[in-house]
């Protein structure tokens, strides 16, 4: 899960939490990173995307009016997460896992992280410090 943990220059404002609409059908979870489709709806966010926002809550969306809970990224936050692979180096920008809730060690020039500090992380399940840019 990406966990909110410092906000750089911390003396600019701060995104406060906001619910937003959810897609049908769609199991949220705490952490999650998410971003805001064309249509309007909160969805997972995809490998090489930079997330918009990140789950404050565990949802499943049952109809077409359901919101979540959700904070805006800016990239001035640091997020804490786990690798979900071997661990890549610092400053290096990564992919997310599948499950929107991890980074990988795998390179993306698209979207994704980049890895704030390792952490001193050796193994896949260690933590370590991402930004979204």
């Amino acid at each position: 899960m990406f966990r909110l943990v410092k906000i750089l220059n911390g003396r600019i404002n701060q995104g406060e939490p906001m619910k937003l609409p959810a897609t049908s059908g769609t199991e949220y979870v705490y952490g999650m990173a998410l971003v805001l489709t064309e249509s309007g709806t909160l969805a997972k966010c995809g490998e090489a995307v930079t997330p918009t926002h990140i789950c404050c809550e565990d949802h499943t969306a049952s109809g077409s009016d359901d919101r979540i809970t959700v904070e805006p990224v800016s990239a001035d936050m640091i997020f804490e997460t786990t690798f979900s692979t071997a661990p890549a180096a610092t400053g290096a920008k990564v992919k997310l896992a599948g499950d929107g809730l991890q980074v990988t060690s795998t390179a993306s020039t698209t979207g994704g992280a980049v890895i704030f500090d390792k952490c001193g992380a050796t193994k896949a399940g260690d933590k370590c410090l991402v930004q979204f840019k």
